[in-house]
């Protein structure tokens, strides 16, 4: 796609080359938007949040809509790649197959990494690192049961697609040797550079979210927006149309000048940024490799015209620089390092490849501690490194486990009344409401218990007067990881429960003992998979 676009793109109007990644977006928007929102973007993070908090499930319709969207927006010129869909896609399939056969729980996350593993190997003819993408990104399990049936699948998916399409590499690789020992220092500085643009893309990529987020225009219009935006440069810069492979070729052969090469770099994280932020649907992968290679390209150009004796061409450096920031990228070096050996097909560059790629995963986990991957769900509250006791509380809503049948007690009634009231529930704290039944403080036994059952104070003393008024609530939105993180750190035994919209109205209560019996309930029960 990318080839052709840019080849196509002197033969076509200017009008045209403006509009129809606009009307790209004009089809996008509304599609993600109204049938399936988490088909926006470049949908690897939605699937690593259903296999760490959804037990693996994934909606059966993403595989129709992310399958159309994506199409629509790298067909268009959408500045992204195919490796985002085609893992969600995959995915899907995995995740729609276990739940129509009601496997468990687990085998539908096995299920889910088959399929992302599946398509990263058929897309890069990778089966290798198709399946260490799955392992390292997608699941983060290395087990033998989920090894192996991941393998098995990236190899057929490969054979499948080797019969279909061939089994040539991706790119056109430059002759490459490493000509001294002391080039290796020079891939040590590439890899720190290249976590620098790792590090800025990600910043501005989500940063350009938070802009058409903020816009006041409809959401489903803002892929509109942004691929008007993206038409208007993409006329003085076709190269970044499309995923971009041809304008990679071109840097791994040497045809573009240094300083072109490293404009390429700050047009394509631009570029991508308002195709992804304002709603279109695509990956980051083949972004990543694109500005790799022109970072790698302009660095190589700079040390062989200083070091032209000890250095290889710069087309090497370029093949180096797509491994080093997809690994800053993703802090998934394994998965970088696979990946461009096996697209290349070249043995010879797995040192500095390796070299760089570690040290690119390592500077950039320094300067953001989540992936482009994980800093997405990491911004939603989601974090998919905690472990299995508390995914499972984040995965359980309020709204399940709240008692609707809240115990209130009007902020006007007397001690005496309290006492009473005391004596017979079992509860130990009450919400404290007024007239209109308005939340309006709470009162605990720490408040109540030297003074409840005196009989001087029982007519004279109003709740009102014993109740705490700043009140410590969660949202009917939150789940239980939050509301246990609410009641362990102030020690409290109840916790009133209130709808997410002001005024805040009282809807339940949550005790410490529900959230217990729900975590219990939730890691003994047999999996239930809707089908």
């Amino acid at each position: 796609a990318g080839g052709s676009l840019l080849e196509l793109a002197p033969q076509t109007p200017w009008y045209l080359r403006v509009w129809i990644p606009a009307l790209g977006g004009l089809v996008v928007g509304p599609l993600v938007y109204f049938l399936a929102r988490e088909a926006k973007g470049h949908g690897v993070p939605e699937v690593m949040e259903a296999v760490a908090l959804k037990s693996g499930i994934i909606r059966k319709r993403i595989v129709i809509i992310k399958s159309l969207a994506s199409a629509i927006s790298i067909g268009t010129g959408g500045s992204v790649g195919r490796e985002g869909p085609i893992v969600q896609i995959g995915s899907a399939i995995g995740s729609s197959m276990g739940q129509v056969l009601r496997v468990s729980e687990d085998r539908i996350r096995t299920l889910v990494g088959c399929g992302a593993a599946a398509g990263i190997a058929a897309t890069f003819n990778a089966p290798v690192a198709g399946s260490m993408f799955a392992l390292e990104i997608i699941l983060g399990d290395f087990g033998l049961a989920t090894f192996s049936p991941i393998v098995i699948s990236s190899v057929v998916s490969t054979a499948v697609s080797r019969h279909f399409l061939g089994d040539s590499p991706a790119f056109i690789v430059p002759a490459y040797q490493l000509v001294s020992a002391w080039e290796l220092p020079l891939y040590v500085i590439l890899g720190f550079f290249c976590a620098l643009v790792a590090t800025v893309f990600t910043t501005v990529l989500y940063r350009s979210e938070d802009f058409f987020d903020r816009l006041k225009f409809p959401g489903y219009l803002k892929a509109l927006l942004g691929g008007l935006m993206l038409g208007v440069m993409g006329l003085q810069f076709p190269h970044i149309l499309g995923v971009g492979y041809a304008a990679i070729d071109m840097a791994l052969m040497q045809e573009l000048v240094w300083w072109f090469l490293l404009l390429m770099v700050g047009v394509k994280i631009l570029a991508t940024s308002i195709t992804i932020g304002s709603g279109g649907s695509g990956g980051i992968f083949a972004p990543s490799l694109f500005m790799g290679a022109m970072a790698g390209g302009f660095y190589g150009t700079l040390v062989h015209h200083l070091f032209p004796g000890v250095t290889a061409s710069p087309g090497a450096y370029s093949i180096v620089g797509m491994g080093a920031v997809v690994s800053g990228t993703t802090h998934g070096p394994l998965s970088a390092i696979l990946i461009l050996f096996e697209m290349t097909g070249d043995y010879k560059i797995i040192l500095p490849l390796m070299i760089a790629c570690i040290m690119s995963s390592l500077a950039s986990g320094q300067i953001l501690t989540d992936s482009i991957y994980t800093l997405k769900l990491a911004r939603r509250g989601v974090n998919i490194r905690a472990g299995k006791e508390v995914n499972v509380l984040r995965s359980i809503p309020v709204s399940e486990v709240m008692n609707p049948e809240v115990e209130t007690i009007p902020e006007k009634v007397t001690l005496g009344i309290l006492a009473e009231k005391v004596s017979k529930s079992k509860y130990k704290s009450f919400p404290v409401v007024d007239q209109e039944g308005r939340l309006t403080g709470i009162v605990t036994h720490y408040d109540y218990r030297e003074v409840v059952f005196d009989e001087n104070l029982k007519d004279l003393v109003v709740v009102k007067e014993l109740a705490t008024a700043k009140v410590v609530t969660v949202s009917i939105d939150d789940n239980l990881y939050d509301a246990m993180e609410k009641i362990t750190s102030r020690d409290f035994s109840i916790l009133p429960v209130v709808s997410a919209h002001a005024p805040p109205q009282l809807l339940g209560v949550l005790t410490r003992r529900d959230i217990i019996s729900a975590y219990n309930r939730a890691i003994t029960k047999k999996p239930l998979v809707p089908a």
